[in-house]
């Protein structure tokens, strides 16, 4: 049996985390910038960063073809995915463990430009960076 430290210790090992400094200069950079939040609805709604779309975690899996960045083309689902897998996407969760699971979850879909943010929301909020209220 695992804990949940060891299970997200374990996805940390198999991704790749960007600090929110990589985030923050790829947002800035690049408005094609893919950032996704994974937190409930609940939290999402208190605060979020600006241009994030909301699948908590429980459902990314099952939603991420309905992305904003490829839903408006009407393409079918595997065609949406292969879309969204040409560009970087950024998860963000509160700390880090929620993203980590949800970026491994993505690259065993075929995901190979996807990222987790470290610290999550709480080091974005620390930062002082902006976010939507």
């Amino acid at each position: 049996m695992k804990t949940s430290q060891q299970l997200i210790a374990e996805a940390k090992a198999a991704i790749k985390e960007v600090s929110i400094n990589d985030l923050h200069n790829a947002l800035s950079a690049d408005a094609e910038t893919v950032l996704i939040d994974v937190r409930e609805p609940a939290e999402f709604a208190q605060h979020h960063i600006v241009g994030a779309v909301n699948y908590p975690r429980g459902v990314l899996e099952m939603n991420i073809h309905n992305h904003p960045v490829v839903a408006a083309n009407g393409c079918e689902p595997e065609m949406a995915l292969a879309q969204l897998a040409q560009k970087p996407l950024y998860l963000i969760c509160r700390s880090g463990a929620r993203s980590a699971l949800a970026t491994e979850s993505l690259q065993r879909m075929g995901f190979s430009q996807v990222y987790s943010v470290a610290g999550g929301m709480q080091a974005w909020l620390d930062a002082g960076f902006a976010v939507k209220q």
